[in-house]
């Protein structure tokens, strides 16, 4: 739009429309006023989502960025709210999502004069975010906003963080809108890919670990053409499920936190790495011990970003390639009659369809078995989300999630983005089914973030693993200090009636065959609902109890 003045805060709305941004996230706040009425004028064209927190907030606008590869946008109010807000930028780093965040700011008259609320922006997420900027001339909104969705979206995608000084969205302006510009994606050199083919050749012994962020529906189908065609095992980094169909025969299981250690120990007798998307970052690598850091098994690191290839270990060959361009490059690879190595992917999906079966596990609630009937609830295109801590181990391991379903969680650990997440997907894509996974500690964290689901009419299941402690720091409370409870117990309230409270549908499961039928009782129900899982305590992980840990311990 030209030829006609805007205030500075209809500019930015009027950007967002021109780049394509169709959600936004929001805690309101009086540092971004003017931002607010220019939403207004675009509410046909940008969903405008009002939050409880900006925790919450942040954590829905990267959830939408994880299963789009699109940011979306959420806005906070300046000090506390940036503060609140900066776990999702966060995540959004770690994860290496497409995100925006903009933070209303001081007026720029009143810097450095600690004004109510100041913080210089720039120096608060320089650490957090791949770009922080501060707007302070109205004009040239259409050109940064631009310049930060090609920021977050290139190379390795990541959070940009932008302040909005509280007089520049007032000022009026006659400025044009800036649209999206069209970028070809990073090409792999074709002599790497004839190198990666005859190193692949003379391999016995393969393995793909499949990670990154930004993955295309073509992408996906291409990188599953290529790795079946070749019969390589594929596995996938820590809490990347979405990128491969766990139902195909050359799945072999997810490498991070609470992996099978009987793949890590095979991982390890690999004699060729493809590392296609993923970083090998410290939980795919097992604390950097999966592989040789200064070589030793030859490794093939395909990344957009070149500044991640040999960060931590020297591959043998590097592509600076985009994953989508990368997968469509490999699927034309011409495939071997019979590969040398079909032995051992037999093998190892045998190890994957073993750590399946569920073992037994203490108490009435068989986590193992709920996860094995979650599979059969879920619908095809479902959604799952999954928050931090050991109860987040559970799905990865008993559920092959299929081509047409997207799990996602926080690769940095943060808790209490369960809940959230699930509104964000639920906002984001209407009509399909959405499930959180979150322990209880976690979704009292959150958990008041379900007030939006009701507010925007949608309605996710909310699963609470509730076994009143703080699961993962008690675990290694458990293996440092065996006995000494210090700080890791937790007092509940009661999470159905919690959900009840709002309007909501409850339940609460204790025995195993009792899942099912509330599962189906909370989706029909059409409302946002909460099943309790009451977890005996004792299953501290899925394959130990606290007795067994302090037996460890003890030797």
């Amino acid at each position: 739009m030209s030829g006609t003045s805007r205030s500075g805060g209809r500019v930015l709305a009027d950007a967002l429309v021109a780049q394509g941004i169709g959600h936004v996230f929001a805690v309101p706040g009086e540092s971004y006023l003017d931002v607010l009425d220019g939403l207004y004028a675009v509410q046909d064209r940008i969903e405008l989502v009002t939050c409880r927190f900006e925790a919450g907030c942040v954590n829905m606008a990267e959830a939408c960025g994880k299963l789009t590869g699109r940011p979306a946008a959420a806005f906070v109010t300046r000090g506390p709210g940036a503060c609140h807000g900066a776990i999702g930028v966060h995540i959004a780093q770690q994860d290496s999502t497409p995100l925006l965040l903009f933070v209303g700011q001081i007026p720029f008259e009143e810097t450095d004069r600690e004004s109510f609320q100041e913080v210089d922006y720039r120096r608060m997420f320089q650490p957090l975010a791949k770009w922080v900027t501060q707007i302070d001339d109205a004009a040239r909104i259409p050109e940064l906003v631009a310049h930060a969705v090609d920021v977050a979206t290139t190379g390795r995608p990541g959070p940009v963080v932008i302040a909005l000084s509280e007089e520049m969205q007032k000022r009026m302006v006659d400025v044009p809108d800036i649209g999206r510009a069209p970028v070809s994606r990073a090409f792999p050199d074709p002599a790497a890919i004839a190198a990666l083919s005859g190193m692949l050749a003379r391999a016995e012994r393969p393995l793909a670990i499949l990670g990154g962020s930004c993955w295309s529906e073509q992408g996906r189908a291409d990188i599953r053409h290529f790795l079946v065609a070749h019969g390589i095992p594929a596995a996938v980094g820590f809490r990347r499920q979405s990128i491969y169909d766990g139902t195909l025969d050359n799945f072999v299981g997810d490498l991070g936190v609470g992996s099978d250690p009987a793949l890590v120990a095979r991982a390890k007798e690999a004699d060729l790495i493809l590392a296609i998307g993923t970083r090998l970052g410290e939980a795919v690598t097992q604390g950097y011990t999966l592989f040789p850091a200064t070589g030793g098994v030859p490794i093939i690191h395909i990344h957009p970003e070149a500044s991640e290839i040999g960060r931590v270990f020297r591959p043998a060959l590097g592509i600076v390639a985009d994953v989508n361009v990368a997968a469509a490059t490999l699927v034309a690879l011409p495939a071997p009659q019979a590969p040398a190595w079909s032995a051992w992917t037999r093998a190892l999906r045998a190890l994957r369809l073993a750590g399946m079966e569920p073992p037994g596990q203490a108490g009435a609630l068989d986590l193992g078995r709920v996860m094995h009937e979650l599979a059969g609830l879920l619908a095809p295109d479902a959604i799952v989300t999954c928050d931090a801590g050991n109860f987040a181990t559970w799905p990865p391991r008993f559920i092959n999630f299929t081509d047409g379903q997207r799990f996602i969680g926080p690769t940095n650990g943060a808790m209490g983005y369960a809940v959230p997440a699930a509104i964000g997907a639920a906002i984001s894509h209407r009509g399909r089914q959405v499930v959180a996974c979150v322990g209880d500690g976690g979704f009292l964290m959150t958990g008041q973030e379900i007030a939006t689901a009701f507010h925007h009419g949608v309605a996710p299941i909310v699963l609470v693993f509730n076994n009143a402690m703080y699961g993962t720091i008690r675990m290694y409370q458990e293996r440092a200090y065996p006995g000494r409870v210090s700080g890791t117990s937790l007092t509940n309230p009661d999470f159905a009636r919690f959900i009840e409270a709002f309007g909501g549908h409850g339940e609460t499961v204790s025995a195993t065959a009792a899942f099912a039928p509330a599962f189906r009782r909370a989706a029909a129900s059409g409302k946002p609902a909460v099943i309790e899982l009451r977890v005996d305590p004792e299953q501290i992980t899925t394959r130990a109890t606290i007795a067994q840990l302090r037996a460890a311990a003890a030797k």
